[in-house]
């Protein structure tokens, strides 16, 4: 898919827009998610006794202070290790629980952990998408690879915040000239670029994106 740019920063706004409070009802299930925990293994039960408080304490909060603890959430405890030394495959995409547990993940598991995650706290689907990008390592002019980040939109067709992995402050995408969209997706579409032509059903083209949703469910989430 051809790569398009971020959409433009959108001033007031969107500055007004984060200030909302979270009003959206909880995504997540208490005791489904603490017996999925405890099957998954002492890590994740651990991490679950502290992110459900988490969860739970969303309704009213900043937006902007939400994006950040959960970002800091999974950042700071979970070790990049990309998935042939994590899972002894090329690509697997993990559910939350699994991340937690392992302790370890690569760009998407990060991304899928943080969107459940902002999703279970009551963030709207529409307002989250995925983000496959062409990153440049060390800042711009730097090795390019491929890299997912979680983008969140304080308005419809609005400047994102990124959540990345790679750099803990959550940032406007205009501060992430790194970053290069290629495509994006969350459990309603799949779009060109960031913000570009819609591009199929995600559920039917992204077979991986399919499965770690199923997980997630079974887990507790969304």
């Amino acid at each position: 898919m051809a790569a398009a740019p971020w959409p433009r920063r959108m001033g007031v706004l969107a500055a007004a827009a984060l200030m909302l409070v979270c009003a959206t009802s909880l995504a997540w299930d208490r005791d489904l998610m603490s017996r999925a925990a405890q099957r998954a293994g002492p890590r994740a039960a651990a991490a679950v006794d502290a992110l459900q408080p988490l969860l739970a304490g969303a309704t009213g909060k900043d937006a902007a202070a939400l994006l950040a603890v959960v970002n800091d959430f999974y950042n700071r405890p979970v070790v990049f290790t990309d998935d042939v030394a994590a899972w002894g495959v090329d690509d697997h995409w993990a559910s939350p629980l699994e991340t937690l547990e392992k302790g370890q993940g690569d760009c998407e598991d990060y991304a899928i952990a943080k969107y459940f995650s902002l999703m279970a706290a009551g963030v709207p689907a529409a307002k989250l998408r995925l983000v496959y990008v062409r990153a440049a390592i060390g800042g711009p002019g730097g090795v390019v690879q491929a890299h997912m980040v979680l983008a969140y939109y304080p308005l419809p067709g609005g400047e994102p915040l990124i959540l990345d992995n790679l750099i803990g402050e959550v940032r406007p995408a205009s501060r992430r000239s790194d970053l290069t969209p290629v495509f994006s997706f969350n459990s309603e579409g799949l779009w060109q670029g960031a913000a570009g032509a819609p591009a199929g059903d995600p559920m039917a083209r992204l077979s991986r994106w399919r499965e770690v949703l199923a997980k997630a469910r079974a887990e507790g989430f969304q």
